[in-house]
């Protein structure tokens, strides 16, 4: 197995406040796998995710990739995991407002010692035209892309993405959703991909969906559809 995920349990606050958030997670991916977590609000999906991302620690459990265990590191070697396998995508796009598209994605090669070609990631997202312009230029949808360029760039292992189309309209997400997919087949990128929308799920290889911090079902996805024949 590529990710390897064993017995994570993460909680906050202390006492009568304590609230256990992931009760003993326990997911395996291959290389190149497509998940999906599926879960509402406060079932522990982002949690599990930052966990995985090294953006937060678990308080007991594992986390390997693709043969290092990275819940036993320290910050310094944390950081460079981070740097060496992932990439993120966030419902917001987090873009610096003073460099230009092509300069944001660029930023994403000073964390990689095996970037993609800049330009070629920009024709794949169809922002090369656009790629002197401000973010503040550019619409939601393209400014996401340009977030998805910036995290492709770097040519990760893994990509991460908390709501990626939280913030967009129907068209722009079936889209975006369509273009991490042709990520995944391309570059043969391990996707985790945190959602609320069920319908979502449909174009995952797996389905892992949480509820109050623990996996009701993990479940190999047998009949694909493309992000264009999603409805919801």
């Amino acid at each position: 197995m590529f990710l390897e995920i064993s017995g994570i349990k993460k909680h906050f606050g202390e006492g009568e406040n304590r609230a256990d958030v992931l009760r003993g997670i326990d997911i395996s991916l291959e290389r190149g796998e497509f998940c999906v977590l599926l879960g509402p609000s406060g079932s522990g999906k982002s949690t599990l995710l930052n966990i995985i991302g090294g953006i937060d620690r678990a308080d007991a459990g594992s986390i390997i990739i693709d043969g290092e265990t990275i819940s036993e590191t320290n910050e310094r070697t944390l950081c460079q995991y981070r740097r060496k396998h992932l990439g993120y995508i966030f419902q917001q796009y987090n873009l610096i407002p003073n460099l230009n598209i092509k300069e944001n994605v660029e930023t994403g090669t000073y964390l990689s010692s095996d970037p993609l070609d800049v330009d070629e990631i920009l024709r794949k997202l169809g922002l090369y035209t656009h790629r002197h312009k401000l973010p503040n230029q550019l619409s939601g949808g393209q400014q996401q892309r340009a977030s998805i360029g910036r995290a492709i760039v770097k040519n990760p292992h893994i990509l991460l993405c908390d709501e990626p189309t939280g913030a967009l309209d129907y068209r722009t997400s079936k889209e975006i959703l369509q273009l991490i997919s042709e990520i995944n087949q391309t570059y043969g990128t391990t996707i985790v991909m945190v959602t609320h929308n069920e319908a979502i799920s449909q174009i995952a290889d797996r389905v892992v969906k949480l509820r109050d911090g623990q996996i009701r079902s993990n479940l190999k996805n047998d009949n694909k559809i493309a992000a264009e024949a999603l409805e919801w």
